[in-house]
């Protein structure tokens, strides 16, 4: 039941991100800041959390903060909400919400290299259920790449087409929007697994969302201020109440989605948790034709079939695996950071 539980519930998260992916876009067409929104967008996932992480998770908390704990919630809190969150939304605003979505999908192969890199991932040559996650994991970053290069601004919508036929700038800006969700990527890929590892020894899902989100924010806006001298949303076509509506339903949904991935990982370990990512590039490519009218090309739902492919192989091998692993899963302790990766 819990294993149900655990894929339903990511699958709904990425149909919900895929969809508050497309709401982002046209907020940042109309002119508002992405800091700005960074900001916003993790004080109320702070304030709306907190709540739940005093009722549920006071007992949890450590009487001190030792300097690791502390290091890792500003490693987290700058990579997860001010680096990544920030990189995500210049690459929205620079490309479309269907590449936005697919750049993600290279996260499994860096986060399973990490993983493995870092001991927190089993990597047994001789085993074919490695050579099986291997394989999907390859496949998950053949469709993301199919996607990502394929989508291109020609074949996205009409608008952006005749944008890039009028000279390279809109082809310049493409490629450094997608230069940002690689970098993106890669930054998500390391919060990821330092998220495993910290809930070993802080082991408070809500409290953890609760202090990175607030710390994220004020990191996010001491940027904005340092950068350009002053806190401001930007030359928004949107009133100012329409824009605090949708920070608050934006910060609120989130918190959720991010607070039960949290737990996910927790559970299951950062390689599976990020296997349901190319769901969110599907819905995404969906929502973007129903809304945004932006074509999707024979390219895009070949790059979706191929991660869709990867994703079954690798779910299938980590639960032949866990199974296999039974055994040896008994005999590690509590403390160990291979049980949530194996588990």
């Amino acid at each position: 039941m819990e294993e149900v539980l655990i894929v339903s519930g990511l699958v709904g998260i990425q149909v919900v991100f895929a969809f508050y992916l497309v709401i982002l876009n046209r907020v940042l067409a109309l002119g508002v800041h992405p800091l700005f929104v960074v900001v916003s967008v993790n004080l109320a996932n702070s304030l709306f959390l907190l709540p739940f992480a005093v009722a549920l998770e006071r007992k949890k908390w450590p009487r001190t903060l030792n300097p690791v704990l502390m290091i890792q919630f500003v490693s987290i809190a700058l990579g997860g909400v001010t680096v990544f969150q920030s990189l995500l939304l210049l690459g929205v605003e620079k490309t479309s919400p269907a590449i936005a979505s697919a750049m993600p999908n290279l996260s499994p192969g860096f986060i399973f290299i990490i993983a493995v890199c870092l001991r927190l991932e089993k990597m047994e040559i001789r085993c074919k259920f490695t050579w099986t996650k291997i394989l999907g994991t390859l496949l998950c970053l053949s469709g993301a790449i199919a996607m990502s290069f394929l989508q291109t601004p020609a074949t996205t919508s009409p608008d952006l087409a005749s944008q890039v036929s009028s000279g390279d700038i809109a082809e310049r800006e493409w490629i450094i929007g997608c230069g940002y969700l690689l970098a993106s990527v890669v930054v998500v890929s390391c919060t990821t697994v330092l998220q495993a590892v910290t809930m070993q020894s802080f082991m408070a899902p809500f409290s953890l969302c609760v202090v990175t989100s607030l710390m994220g924010a004020i990191f996010t806006a001491m940027v904005q201020i340092i950068v350009e001298g002053k806190m401001e949303i930007g030359s928004s076509a949107i009133s100012p109440t329409g824009i605090i509506g949708i920070v608050i339903l934006g910060g609120s949904v989130s918190s959720v989605c991010i607070t039960y991935q949290t737990w996910c990982i927790k559970k299951k370990g950062p390689v599976l948790v990020s296997m349901f990512s190319p769901v969110q590039t599907v819905f995404s490519a969906i929502f973007s034709a129903l809304i945004l009218r932006q074509l999707i090309g024979i390219g895009s739902i070949t790059g979706m079939f191929l991660m869709f492919a990867g994703l079954y192989m690798v779910l299938w091998a980590k639960k032949k695996e866990i199974y296999d692993d039974a055994d040896d899963n008994e005999k590690l302790s509590v403390n160990d950071v291979e049980k949530p990766l194996l588990s």
